[in-house]
């Protein structure tokens, strides 16, 4: 059982866990550990191979991206997406199964159907209040 000696790789697994906006307690839970058992975890420098891949696994990186972490590299590929995003973007590769037009029209024929029946509902109501007046 080797350990994994990439600087404080606590730290970066720390960093990547916020970044996915998980919490320890998450993580914990994920892991089937405790969220004290995490908190020794992120303060450890080294950290077995075994458990690595765990973490990475529930984090959904690889180890190599734990192991090669760096906050410079995340702001790198950051801007790099943001200069690219107009061409590159990942809503480019968006192709509905569906027409969003027909789903539109789908939604304005229920609303008008309820409209239909509410109306049918004030009517009834009225015919029924316009025969209690005219009884007294």
């Amino acid at each position: 059982m080797s350990t994994t000696a990439t600087p404080h790789i606590g730290k970066k697994i720390s960093r990547i866990r916020e970044l996915r906006g998980m919490k320890q307690e998450a993580l914990a839970l994920e892991l089937g550990v405790s969220q004290q058992t995490v908190s020794h975890l992120e303060q450890s420098e080294t950290i077995d191979e075994e458990k690595l891949d765990k973490v990475a696994k529930v984090l959904g990186v690889s180890k190599e991206a734990i192991e090669n972490f760096s906050e410079e590299s995340i702001f790198h590929n950051i801007n790099n997406f943001n200069d690219n995003s107009v061409n590159n973007g990942p809503l480019n590769n968006v192709h509905c199964t569906f027409n969003p037009i027909d789903k539109i029209i789908e939604q304005s024929d229920k609303i008008e159907e309820l409209y239909k029946k509410l109306l049918q509902a004030e009517k009834e109501k009225n015919t029924y209040m316009e025969k209690l007046l005219n009884s007294k």
